[in-house]
């Protein structure tokens, strides 16, 4: 039995439950997660090497690769049963809303700049990988399930979580 299938039999049913029931939005936050190590890792080599002066250059270069991760994991793993769009609409759609989701992720880091003029690293962070993060996560998620891929069900669903048994096998 593999890990995650043993590790998940283990668990209490209300909570495997759970997981079955919000499985969309625990792999969309997997990918944010995953998104923000990318984002944080280019941004920190960037603004403390070749970008020194221009941190809300570096967020935004940072920024743009984690987007395309992003839509990679998304369509393939996060959002893999929904659809709704040929392939070149969802795309240009997925491209749109994560500009839309860059504007909303730097508009804190450039409001701390060059409103409040704070100049710290822990004002950086605070406002553009914490504050500017979450307020473009939670927009994304909400606009891929409503514009990008609208439809669920509309690709081929995967089988629950489920507890298997020892003497069990898995047909694939």
């Amino acid at each position: 039995m593999p890990l995650v299938r043993r590790a998940f039999s283990r668990l209490p049913e209300p909570v495997r439950f759970l997981i079955n029931k919000h499985r969309e939005l625990i792999r969309f936050a997997v990918v944010g997660g995953t998104t923000f190590v990318i984002d944080n890792g280019i941004w920190y080599a960037l603004k403390l090497t070749v970008l020194q002066d221009k941190v809300v250059t570096a967020k935004a270069i940072a920024v743009l690769v984690a987007v395309i991760s992003s839509y990679v994991l998304s369509r393939e793993w996060s959002f893999h049963t929904r659809g709704g769009r040929e392939r070149h609409h969802e795309a240009a759609l997925f491209f749109i809303v994560s500009g839309l989701g860059i504007a909303v992720n730097l508009a804190p880091l450039y409001v701390s700049r060059h409103v409040f003029d704070l100049h710290s690293q822990v004002a950086d962070f605070i406002s553009g990988s914490v504050i500017g993060m979450l307020a473009a996560t939670a927009f994304k998620f909400w606009a891929m399930r409503k514009v990008v891929f609208p439809e669920a069900g509309a690709r081929p669903d995967v089988r629950p979580l489920r507890v298997v048994n020892d003497d069990e096998r898995e047909v694939a």
